[in-house]
């Protein structure tokens, strides 16, 4: 894929700031906290709920993007005696700085989770909280909820625990810092780790016939007091860093489901309809996909430097739609239980600062390793659980999709009538004339029509030249800022 960074920056940049600040009223989006709330986390911050165990001992670290400060995750790995392998994975405790009820809980739940926008985050939480106390920062003792999950030489669960804990991070990498290390070989173990107990998660993932799709992001950043936009592949750290929160998601999964009573994350089994359709896609593209080759096998031999193989990937996210969260109680899982892209019962615990839900999935699986009821708090809110994940769900893909339109348009504004060179990587099943274009530089991603001067479908998979007709950051949300016809 290429990765020339589009930049703007001076007068283009200021009117991007202003349409950024109008897509958050336009979408309903929170502004600052009320004065209440950040009174209240600034008391839990000094005076949080801690644990009595200490695992301050274990050498955590953290891995995530550059500059993040909202980490939930710390992990550390270790070989374990007659072999296998030792994942503690520690997990910020949020309800230890939320009290039920409170000011800052109420507020959560009407935010539902962290929104990024290119100018900045909307957090769940009061940096104080999601920033500071709460977050898994290095060097720093914070209560947790410290998993500890024994994997046999293949990787597959042997056992599973959470408790509360106080731990300390000791690093905290960045992706690339991370690769490098591992690729240099200058990785510490439990560092080196990562990749081992990775490609053998990966491999039982391809067993169970789960799938991970590594598909090319437009990624936003801000450079000298504009905005860039590139295309950006995830590097295989990344891969194997959410192999560990797909773990613990798997195993908190099964802790509630042997308790009775949970959240789940689940998507059903993609229609026939729906595949049959990859296939014809997969064709279009001049992909091979033999017969006798599995949709998940195809996915993993597919390259997303390669236009085409990336254009491929795109179309598969259509089979990620319609997941959603069910509660269970009395052991009634919901049908279907498991989620069909990882192919196993699945949840979200992981990411409590910036998910609502990963607090309640959190206290649901300490209560069940405990064998202790359920707190009644955790009961009260779990029923309308799914319907505020969901509605900040959408709103939350609103942000993400028309952030990158405006960044589009700003980037754009001034060249309209420029001809491009693309590849389409959609077009509409009712409308052939109609899709979506993959500029090949810039990293624009935008609606395409046929002209006058071409008949029939726009050509799936194949290069076209396109002209820009528009590129309208003052459009509202829901139009097309960025059009291009086919020349």
């Amino acid at each position: 894929m290429p990765r020339r960074v589009m930049q703007t920056t001076g007068a283009a940049a200021e009117a991007l700031r202003g349409a950024l600040r109008d897509l958050r009223s336009e979408l309903g989006v929170p502004t600052d906290f009320p004065t209440a709330v950040l009174a209240e986390a600034a008391r839990t911050a000094a005076a949080p709920r801690l644990p009595d165990d200490d695992a301050t001992h274990l050498p955590l670290f953290t891995v995530d993007p550059p500059g993040s400060r909202d980490l939930d995750q710390a992990v550390h790995l270790a070989r374990r005696e007659g072999g296998g392998y030792r994942v503690h994975y520690a997990i910020a405790d949020v309800a230890a700085f939320v009290p039920p009820g409170g000011t800052v809980d109420s507020e959560a739940h009407r935010r539902v989770q962290t929104l990024y926008f290119p100018d900045g985050t909307v957090p769940l939480h009061p940096p104080a909280l999601s920033e500071a106390a709460a977050s898994l920062l290095p060097d720093r003792t914070v209560p947790a909820l410290l998993w500890r999950i024994d994997l046999d030489a293949e990787g597959r669960t042997a056992s599973v625990d959470v408790r509360r804990a106080l731990v300390r991070s000791r690093a905290a990498l960045d992706h690339a810092t991370a690769q490098r290390r591992i690729d240099d070989g200058t990785a510490e173990e439990p560092l080196a780790l990562l990749q081992d107990v990775g490609l053998l998660r990966e491999a039982l993932e391809r067993e169970r016939g789960g799938i991970s799709l590594s598909v090319p992001e437009q990624e936003i950043s801000r450079s000298d007091g504009g905005y860039a936009l590139a295309y950006r592949v995830p590097l295989p750290v990344e891969g194997w860093n959410a192999q560990l929160s797909l773990l613990t998601n798997m195993a908190a999964a099964d802790l509630m489901a042997a308790a009775g009573t949970g959240v789940l994350r689940t998507l059903p089994t993609a229609p026939v309809g729906a595949v049959a359709r990859l296939r014809l896609t997969a064709r279009a593209l001049r992909i091979d996909w033999p017969h006798h080759v599995s949709y998940a096998d195809l996915v993993r031999s597919l390259d997303p430097h390669d236009p085409r193989d990336a254009a491929f990937l795109q179309e598969c996210t259509a089979l990620l739609r319609g997941a959603g969260y069910h509660v269970f109680t009395g052991g009634r899982l919901p049908d279907p239980a498991v989620h069909a892209a990882v192919a196993h019962a699945y949840t979200h615990c992981t990411a409590p600062l910036r998910r609502l839900v990963d607090r309640y999935a959190g206290e649901l699986c300490v209560a069940a390793c405990a064998g202790s009821g359920v707190p009644e708090w955790v009961l009260t809110a779990l029923d309308d659980l799914p319907a505020e994940m969901a509605g900040g769900a959408r709103r939350a893909a609103a942000v993400e999709r028309e952030s990158v339109d405006l960044v589009e348009a700003a980037l754009l504004n001034g060249r309209v009538g420029e001809v491009f060179d693309g590849q389409v990587i959609d077009v509409r099943d009712d409308d052939p004339a109609t899709g979506t274009v993959q500029l090949l530089d810039p990293a624009v991603v935008a609606r395409v029509t046929a002209d006058g001067t071409r008949a029939g479908a726009l050509p799936l998979g194949e290069p076209l030249r396109v002209r820009l007709t528009r590129a309208d950051p003052g459009a509202r949300p829901g139009t097309a800022r960025v059009l291009f016809t086919a020349v």
